[in-house]
Order: C-alpha cells, then structure tokens, then sequence
C-alpha cells in the first residue's frame, strides 16, 4: 500500500489527484468526493512512533518529533482506496491520513495535526463494532500523553534515513520566535 503520497479515489483518471490528497481533513471527511465512499467502507490504522512538523520562525522553519512520552507506538486514522490505472490494468493501494485539531501540545507550532485513535477505538474505527458516530472519535488526542521535541533539519530530506535523525538537538518550542503572520 502507497500511503506517503496520498489517496487515489476509485473514479479518478489518472494518479496526479494524490498530490492533493495526502491528508483528509476531519471536518469533511465524510463529504468530500475524495474521501467519502472510503469513510464509508474503507477505514484503516496507520501505526507509527513519531511523527514530524515544522515551526514557522524567522529565517525558516524548525522541525520538530512527536510521540507518546512512554515511546510506545500508535496509530492514525486513515482510510485506503484501490485505484486501476487504466493505463496498464495494474491496482494500486492508496491511503491518507486524517487530520484534525491539534491538542495544546501540537498546537504550539502547528495548527492541525494528524488523528490518533487511542487504542479503544480501533474497531469501533474499522467497523468491527457498531459504528455509531465515527466522526466524534476525529478529535485531538490527549496531549498529557505526547511529547515534543526539536530535532535536526537533516530530517528535510529523505536522503538522511538514520535513527539519529529524530535525535533531540537543544533548545525548546518557546526558543525560537515565531515569523509573523
């Protein structure tokens, strides 16, 4: 499954609308041509131990980790989609991940962060237990539970693929001043 370039709906022509649906927005997810036949029927946990984001702050941006303070993994809400290319008769599996609110603790350098289901609510999200409402489980994630930190700016690029990449470089969220608007 192809995930880090977006979802590919069953109807479209050709694979160029993924560069516009890497994320589903919370708020429309249910609405949205893109994304709502999959909200429907094809719901997916993405799993992860961290994710990134950039601070906007004068002369650039500043990247940052996120992830539970005790480092255990956890997962995303995300909805999949199988695309034929009508090109060469080949299915792809596409996904995107859900993004919504972000917490007091994202929110701090960014305004939206992606949907992390806690663990009671994984199959309730995949459909393995009444439905109900699924849309009140897309909410900001406690953020008690997270943490962040400043990381290096070899993240910026997918040449620089080691463990080191996510290591805490010295400073804080309040360090940094923020770029104006």
């Amino acid at each position: 499954m192809r995930c880090g370039g977006g979802l590919i709906p069953h109807w479209a022509k050709d694979p160029k609308i993924a560069y516009r649906t890497i994320n589903a927005r919370a708020e429309s997810v249910d609405t949205a041509p893109s994304f709502r036949q999959a909200f429907k029927k094809r719901r997916c946990l993405i799993p992860v131990d961290t994710f990134y984001d950039w601070k906007k702050v004068v002369g650039g941006k500043v990247p940052y980790a996120i992830g539970m303070k005790d480092d255990a993994p956890f997962v995303f809400a995300g909805l999949w989609e199988g695309w034929k290319d009508p090109a060469t008769d080949e299915w792809l599996r596409t996904c995107t991940i859900i993004t919504g609110e972000p917490n007091e603790l994202v929110a701090q350098i960014h305004t939206r962060m992606p949907v992390i289901l806690p663990e009671e609510d994984h199959a309730k999200w995949l459909g393995e237990t009444e439905d109900g409402d699924l849309k009140a489980l897309l909410k900001p994630f406690p953020s008690d539970q997270m943490r962040i930190w400043p990381i290096s700016p070899r993240v910026n690029s997918p040449e620089n693929n080691d463990p080191g990449i996510i290591d805490p470089i010295p400073g804080n969220i309040g360090d940094w001043k923020l770029a104006g608007p």
